[in-house]
């Protein structure tokens, strides 16, 4: 696995190529804004920011665009790009509520099928798959408000040490939540993890290699690169596979979405097919949620392009 910074690589995908925006003391204003003055006040911020990318930020906009077209099936127009950036703006700022504890803040509606049900009873170790698509925090919330598994989050290398850098300006108590990819010992972390019954979380919807890994698929009417890296990673430690999808409705409501893609401990059916048909049906799942929650989709460059 890849472990070099993918900063200014140019073989590096477009979303990985691009600088970091944020920096450490402007994270801890507003979490300091959000902790002290309260969501409402901090939701009045919002605004200005959205206004402020809607229009200089160029290739973040032309992108919205590009994918409020397919997955909209007509012209996007202004407010639809302004309601995309400010879903997106709002999930972040929730993220500062979510990581200290403050799912009472929330109306979270979980829809769980029966495997997901049965691996939190049983609290059996599973990888869980995300997109950028809605919020991720949703799931480890929720799992903490009912006392249920543990969640880390699996990552490669420069993406965990960005988000480390942000987990010390929000709550620095989580930064133990997450294994870096790339590492001697990351998949002994992994299945250490799993081992304790431990709730995996992944986004699988990206790779850092662009063109050099993963598989296409027909995704809003056209064809997308998806890495298969986390199924593959999921057949060796033979576990079961959920797509966890939390999708933001609007004021302080969340739906979160657990179901079952696979089992890897599926033995009878071969690998490659076995991993082939776990992510068509990931990504038929997340172009799903994708036209059911149109503004919920976070990936702000050409998806197409990988």
């Amino acid at each position: 696995m890849q472990t070099r910074n993918a900063i200014g690589d140019k073989t590096a995908p477009e979303w990985a190529a691009k600088p970091e925006r944020s920096n450490t003391l402007a994270i801890r204003f507003i979490v300091w804004v959000a902790l002290t003055l309260g969501r409402p006040v901090a939701r009045l911020f919002l605004y200005p920011i959205c206004l402020y990318f809607l229009l200089f930020a160029g290739e973040a906009r032309k992108a919205s665009r590009h994918y409020l077209h397919k997955v909209l099936g007509r012209e996007p127009r202004i407010a639809d790009g302004f309601r995309h950036i400010h879903t997106f703006a709002s999930t972040i700022l929730d993220r500062v509520f979510l990581l200290n504890g403050r799912i009472d803040k929330f109306d979270v509606r979980p829809h769980l099928d029966e495997a997901a049900q049965r691996m939190i009873v049983s609290r059996q170790g599973c990888i869980m798959l995300g997109a950028h698509l809605g919020s991720f925090e949703i799931a480890r919330a929720f799992a903490d408000e009912i006392d249920g598994p543990s969640a880390s989050v699996v990552m490669y290398e420069e993406n965990a040490r960005k988000l480390n850098s942000v987990l010390k300006a929000i709550n620095p108590d989580l930064t133990q939540k997450v294994i870096a990819l790339g590492r001697v010992d990351s998949m002994l972390k992994v299945e250490q993890a799993l081992q304790r019954g431990e709730f995996i979380g992944i986004l699988a919807d990206r790779g850092l290699e662009q063109g050099r890994a993963g598989t296409k698929w027909d995704f809003l009417g056209e064809p997308a690169r998806f890495p298969s890296g986390p199924l593959r990673m999921a057949y060796m430690l033979k576990c079961p596979v959920l797509l966890m999808v939390g999708v933001y409705r609007g004021g302080n409501r969340y739906d979160l979405y657990l179901e079952e893609l696979v089992d890897m401990g599926n033995t009878e059916v071969p690998r490659n097919e076995l991993i082939r048909q776990a992510q068509q049906r990931y990504v038929a799942r997340i172009e799903h949620y994708c036209r059911e929650a149109p503004y919920n989709w976070f990936n702000f460059y050409d998806f197409w392009k990988q």
